[in-house]
């Protein structure tokens, strides 16, 4: 009968990596009904998800070829950022709150008085 022998391994290593983080549904539903909004008006093109250590990426375009105009980053601990470039844009705790910043704003005009 032979004996298998067994390793032991450091538990640590294994909680010290940085899990893939994902886009919930709701969370994709809100980013696609976004998508779909803009897409409908000519703004928008393309889209793009990726996951990275440690975030999730929604990458939108204007042109497919092109680098992305907006990038939407959720990160570990349960933020969201809306990038241009380097630039950020929003942060914010939740998905819907950094979306604000797409909203149109409208702006009150005074009207003349004749």
């Amino acid at each position: 009968m032979s004996r298998k022998n067994a390793t032991v391994l450091a538990f640590g290593d294994y909680r010290a990596k940085p899990r893939t983080l994902y886009f919930t549904r709701s969370e994709l539903n809100q980013l696609l009904g976004l998508y779909s909004r803009q897409v409908a008006r000519g703004i928008w093109r393309d889209y793009a998800i990726d996951h990275r250590e440690g975030m999730a990426l929604f990458s939108v375009f204007r042109h497919t070829h092109e680098a992305p105009v907006y990038r939407i980053i959720k990160t570990a601990p349960a933020e969201f950022t809306v990038q241009s470039g380097r630039q950020r844009l929003r942060v914010a705790a939740t998905l819907a709150e950094a979306l604000e910043f797409f909203q149109t704003r409208l702006i009150l005009v005074a009207a003349e008085r004749a």
